[in-house]
């Protein structure tokens, strides 16, 4: 298991995870330690998000590249959606990189929906970032107009399980301002996952939020209960809202598949 610090967002994002059927998060709960073995910033009280790792994970010896299963940068992320790996185009044959097409939908939808930049964007490039953005004080953003410079990162798989993804470090962005909303996170993208999108549809994601959420009680506690979620959760159902509005606008296919 691996603790993180402030990131309560990764459990309520695990939850979304497993709501939406994607299924690609590892198991994320929020807990208090009280473990005299432990440095006192994690055992003050204060509830910390956990994350139970899986050893499983592909990592590259490249230790300057180690958050990666594979190498790959932003134009070729854009050449292997083209060519649809594992559809029509070898999972092994250039661009791709071993990863199946379908994964790349689901993970632009939940990336989209928390507004997490890290993995597709983490040079800021989508949205309009605030100075104190570490992508900006890393100098990483003025790297925008050269395409051929920007990275993703943790773009991860499982050595058993390699056409498939492993979504980690999932805190995004829970207060991002709907006229800030980053839509570099989909583009290229012309499937999503149908059990997904029938979810956003349904109507019923608060609810089905609300029940898995109260099964971490720690978690529903430390955040007011229902009451204190719905906030949050109404915001997500606003990106969905605006997610379901573009894949409308673009004719894009849902994948059963998936």
């Amino acid at each position: 298991m691996s603790c993180l610090f402030d990131d309560w967002f990764e459990v309520f994002a695990f939850h979304l995870d497993r709501v939406l059927g994607l299924n690609r998060s590892l198991p994320a709960v929020l807990r208090t330690f009280h473990s005299a073995i432990l440095p006192y910033k994690y055992t003050s009280g204060t509830p910390r998000p956990v994350v139970w790792w899986d050893p499983d994970i592909q990592h590259l010896a490249d230790s300057d590249n180690d958050q990666n299963s594979v190498s790959l940068k932003w134009v070729q992320y854009q050449e292997l959606l083209q060519v649809h790996c594992g559809k029509n185009a070898d999972l092994k044959s250039a661009p791709c990189v071993g990863v199946h097409h379908s994964e790349w939908g689901r993970l632009a939808l939940f990336d989209f929906l928390l507004q997490v930049n890290d993995r597709l964007d983490r040079y800021c490039c989508g949205f309009r970032p605030a100075p104190s953005e570490t992508c900006v004080e890393n100098l990483l953003h003025v790297k925008c107009g050269n395409t051929k410079e920007l990275v993703l990162v943790h773009i991860l798989v499982r050595k058993a399980d390699p056409s498939r993804l492993v979504f980690i470090d999932n805190a995004g962005r829970p207060y991002q301002p709907t006229d800030n909303l980053n839509f570099r996170l989909v583009e290229g993208i012309d499937e999503f996952p149908e059990k997904a999108v029938s979810v956003l549809q349904s109507g019923c994601l608060e609810s089905r939020l609300l029940h898995s959420l109260y099964t971490d009680r720690e978690f529903w506690d430390s955040q007011g209960g229902a009451s204190g979620l719905r906030p949050l959760i109404r915001t997500v159902e606003e990106r969905g809202r605006i997610l379901l509005q573009h894949i409308r606008d673009k004719k894009l296919r849902l994948n059963r598949d998936l």
